[in-house]
This record gives structure tokens, sequence and C-alpha cells, in this order.
């Protein structure tokens, strides 16, 4: 019990010597201990990544999660060391959503086919969505947070163990300066707490000089991580647009119930007179005997690539600019394209229709 005391009542005393020490500096009344500028550069440059990394890391979370009380929940299963539970995103629960619907509707209506369709990829789009948050959080938010709360913690307890050994020092010297105007007996006391003190805050500055020069490695660390981040990032959104084109193609094909109007003005405008005469069927089409008429042509430019299915269609580039038409009879969900010599039909849903 006695050495307790002892040891909190010296405790205080040095405490009290620091705080003395450190307003007497404030108040410009003592000196204090400057660290060199390469020194002051790398706390400077440790300080930086530190605030960054943080901005970083807690943005990213944003990102990847943007319910705030899903990040409180998962951050507490965290903390109490418990895996949390695996939860459906948002495009998962809506593919589900428009299958179930679908089952309600009748999947062999057209509606229902679509729905089942759109329901189909939205699961695929949510399944891709979470390999992409647990792609991003291993190789991107773990490293950033191992540094926040490893690599930083290390590095801050070292500093303020190198400030209150510079308080220390100082607190040192003055008493030395005081010693020296009183007694040679107390100056001797006194130099010797003084080298001591400096052996001691010396040791600690090198301590403190090797940590913050790791902060490049850390950047270097970052940087792979960062790397990874936008690869995954790249290979999410490339797995979306995929499966978004082979969805407009699927949908292509399907039987719509409802004509775009303006296809069903080229219909109705260009080649009106003739279906009452010479109605054509789409299927016994012969392209090659197609003909343009005089008048009734347009302009189209192809919003996404589309691949012939047999011979009477026209393969597509996304972004090239096709002249289209109407033929009697034809459904009014495709079109005749041409593009020099070469003609067939084309989906009306790939295409955006100029002049």
């Amino acid at each position: 019990m006695d050495f307790n005391v002892k040891k909190l009542a010296s405790g205080a005393g040095v405490f009290f010597t620091r705080a003395v020490q450190f307003t007497e500096e404030k108040l410009g009344q003592a000196e204090k201990t400057e660290l060199d500028a390469h020194f002051e550069n790398l706390m400077s440059r440790a300080d930086c990544t530190k605030n960054w990394t943080e901005k970083i890391y807690r943005q990213t979370e944003v990102l990847l999660q943007p319910n705030p009380s899903a990040r409180i929940e998962e951050f507490l299963y965290e903390k109490l060391d418990r895996k949390a539970p695996s939860r459906i995103t948002n495009a998962e629960l809506l593919g589900q959503y428009m299958q179930d619907a679908a089952v309600e509707f009748g999947a062999g209506g057209p509606y229902g086919c679509t729905l089942i369709k759109v329901g189909e990829c939205e699961r695929r789009l949510g399944a891709a969505e979470r390999e992409f948050l647990q792609t991003s959080a291993i190789s991107f938010l773990t490293p950033l947070r191992n540094f926040l709360e490893g690599d930083w913690r290390t590095i801050s307890k070292e500093r303020r163990l190198l400030e209150n050994l510079r308080l220390d020092l100082d607190a040192c010297k003055t008493r030395l300066k005081k010693a020296k105007v009183a007694e040679a007996k107390a100056a001797v006391s006194a130099e010797h707490e003084l080298r001591v003190a400096q052996t001691e805050f010396d040791r600690q500055a090198e301590v403190t000089r090797l940590l913050l020069e790791g902060i490049s490695s850390t950047h270097v660390n970052h940087l792979r991580c960062l790397n990874e981040f936008v690869e995954a990032q790249a290979a999410y959104y490339k797995q979306c647009h995929l499966h978004m084109q082979d969805l407009q193609k699927e949908l292509g094909r399907l039987p719509n119930a409802f004509t775009l109007n303006s296809a069903h003005s080229m219909v109705t405008t260009a080649s009106a007179p003739e279906e009452a005469t010479s109605p054509v069927e789409t299927d016994t089409l012969k392209i090659e005997e197609v003909q343009a008429p005089a008048t009734g042509t347009r302009k189209a430019k192809v919003l996404y690539d589309y691949d012939a299915a047999d011979s009477s269609e026209l393969s597509l580039l996304a972004d090239e600019l096709i002249t289209v038409y109407t033929m009697p009879g034809m459904d009014s969900d495709w079109l005749i394209g041409e593009r020099g010599n070469q003609k067939g039909k084309v989906p009306v849903t790939y295409l955006e229709l100029l002049s």
C-alpha cells in the first residue's frame, strides 16, 4: 500500500512539473527544445496521412453501405467479434419482387414474361454488387482501418511519450539554471538529471522518427489497395453493363404488348395506302426483294450493339447511323435498316429515330 501511495505521489509530481513547464512555455517564460525541420516535416506528413485516410475510409463506407443503421449494426457486430448476418441487396430484393409479381399476373403473358426476365437480371446485378462489396471491404477498407487502428495508434502513443520526455528535458534545463545560481552541489545533481533526460529524449526521438518515416511505406501499401479497389469497381460496372445488354437483347426478342409512337407514326404515314391492298407478313418478307420507299425513310442512331439472329436481320453497332423505314404488314417492333449495301430487320428498341 505504501508503495502504491509513493508511486501515485511521484506520478502526480511529474504531471505537475510537466503542466508547469507547458504553461510557462505558452506564456513565453521558459525555453522549449525545438525538433529539427526534417522531424517536423515527418510529423506534418503523418498528420496529413491520418486525416485524409480517415476521410477516405469514412466516405468509402458510405459508398459501399449508404444505410446508416446498417453501418452501425455492422460496427457493433465487429466490436463484439461476431459475424454479421448476410444481408440481401436492394437489387436482389427487387428481382425477387418482380418474379413473385410475375407468378401472380401470369408468367405466360407479355408483362409477366418481361417481369421474369428483368427480375432475373436484377438478381444477377445484386449478386455482382454483393461480390463487389465483399472484395472492396477486404482489399481496400480493411487495410485503411488497420492503419488507423494499428499503426496510427502506435505513432500517436510514441509521439505523446516524446512530448512528455521533451517537457521533462526542458524542466531539467530550467532547474539546472536555477541551481547554478543557488549553489554548486545542487547544480551537480541538476546536471545529472539533465543528462538522463536528454538521453531518454534522444532515444524516444529516434523511435518516433523511425515510425514516422514508415509513413512512406504506408502510402505504397495504400496505393496498391487503391488499385485493387479500382479494379474491383471496374469489374463490377463491366459485369452490370453486360447483364443489362443481355437483358435488352432478350427483351428485344420478346413479343411486346405496346407500340412505340415513333414507329407507329411511320407505319401509318408512310405505308397506309398500301396496307389495304398488299399486306405482307414479316415471316414471309424477303429482305433481298425489299426496296426503300420514295418517302418515309428516316435516319436513326443505334443505341446498343445488336447481333443478328438470322440472315433477315441486320447486325448493329452502338452509335452508328443507319437509314430505316417500314414495310406494310411488318411487326411494329421492327423496322428495315440499311447501311450501305447491307439491309435487314432491326429492333426499334435499339434505335433513336432522328429525322
